[in-house]
């Protein structure tokens, strides 16, 4: 099998005897880094490994590159062959529902030339209410084939500060912010330094991916709200940023799955773009 963006609970639970298939559990909730663990111990899918946001799906942090840089490649590498993944493996990655984490893997995997991902459709909530099998266990990486992972960062992928500010007065490149309203806004703040968003950016909030279920769109209905808030301008020359590089891959899930490949994460995004007092941000 090969899927490379989302794949249903009912596909995934006719192929979990597939020795060549990698899960991996990726809940977290940012006020508290060790819940995804836990929740993992208690009910797993059979067979998935656990993977956590901040120590396996980041890098070190400086204070000036976000609150969630991407690992060094090679660090990465090691993570992957210690989760089972190799060439040839086919990886499902989710988190408790909406995708907001399991996306983040799927980026990374790409980003490593590793095309075989999929982020499962509702997550581990979707997985229970269906009354689908679990596993339990105090380990969260149980043994798995060792498996070599050859790849390379794509530097068409990312973007950084510098150019993100080269943007800013770009009638040819769209800046789409995944963040809540609310925070895009700068009603509220409760994470970053200081509240708003980068001048000329459009809030696409990553929900806005999803119906009513959960679920994510039809590919015709989110190439519909993507394009409205890309505005005329073609992926390739679309940004997208969120708190810290994490619910933006949501929406670069939402481009791929829509036919709209090519667009860059701003990995650092607000967190690391408001921890600098002297960048503009909107409103002032």
């Amino acid at each position: 099998m090969s899927f490379t963006t989302l794949i249903d609970t009912s596909t995934l639970s006719r192929h979990l005897d597939d020795p060549a298939l990698v899960i991996v559990d990726c809940r977290f909730k940012l006020d508290d880094e060790d819940w995804g663990a836990r929740e993992y111990a208690a009910a797993h899918i059979p067979g998935s490994v656990y993977a956590s946001l901040d120590r396996d799906l980041s890098g070190a942090k400086t204070g000036a590159n976000g609150r969630h840089p991407l690992p060094e490649p090679l660090a990465l590498i090691r993570t992957f062959e210690h989760l089972g993944i190799g060439g040839g493996t086919q990886v499902v990655a989710y988190d408790q529902e909406a995708g907001m984490y399991a996306s983040r893997l799927w980026w990374l995997l790409r980003w490593m030339g590793h095309l075989d991902v999929a982020v499962l459709e509702g997550g581990f909530g979707k997985w229970v209410a269906e009354g689908r099998p679990t596993a339990a266990g105090s380990e969260v990486s149980p043994a798995l084939p060792s498996r070599r992972f050859e790849g390379a960062p794509r530097a068409d992928m990312t973007t950084d500060t510098a150019a993100v500010a080269r943007l800013l007065d770009h009638p040819g490149w769209r800046l789409l912010d995944a963040r809540a309203p609310e925070r895009y806004n700068g009603e509220v703040e409760t994470v970053d330094r200081v509240a708003g968003h980068i001048p000329g950016a459009v809030n696409h909030f990553f929900k806005t991916n999803l119906d009513e279920e959960g679920k994510f769109l039809t590919p015709e209905e989110l190439r519909k709200r993507l394009r409205h808030s890309m505005a005329g301008v073609e992926p390739e020359r679309v940004v997208c940023y969120c708190g810290s590089g994490v619910t933006a891959c949501h929406n670069l899930l939402a481009l791929e799955h829509a036919g709209l490949p090519g667009a860059k994460l701003y990995v650092g995004s607000w967190s690391e773009w408001s921890s600098d007092p002297s960048r503009p941000i909107e409103p002032t």
